[in-house]
């Protein structure tokens, strides 16, 4: 199977580098074929495009709308910010997956 890309986009692309890492690690124990990438959000046009779902980090939550509209039809959600506090990678994971799955059954 294809492996799904999920990309995570934050202010600067450092605050989520640990939790991408969380990620990586909870995507390889469980076989969970994803590639889980972090950018600034100025990359959001240049690089959504190819992302299968896209989170945002919490400091970003505002920008929500507008990169609904420069991505249409891409599973875009805000992480939750108690799962991002605790840098909580298989919460997150467990999210972007599902917001994968809902965005294949349209």
């Amino acid at each position: 199977m294809e492996k799904k890309k999920i990309y995570l986009f934050c202010s600067a692309g450092m605050s989520t580098s640990l939790l991408v890492s969380k990620m990586r690690a909870q995507a390889e124990k469980y076989e969970v074929p994803v590639v889980i990438e972090a950018f600034p959000e100025s990359l959001a046009a240049e690089k959504g495009p190819e992302a299968d779902a896209i989170l945002l980090g919490p400091q970003i939550a505002y920008l929500l709308a507008d990169i609904k509209q420069l991505l249409p039809g891409k599973p875009i959600e805000v992480i939750d910010s108690i799962l991002y506090g605790k840098v909580d990678g298989l919460g997150v994971l467990k999210s972007a997956v599902a917001a994968i799955k809902k965005s294949a059954s349209h």
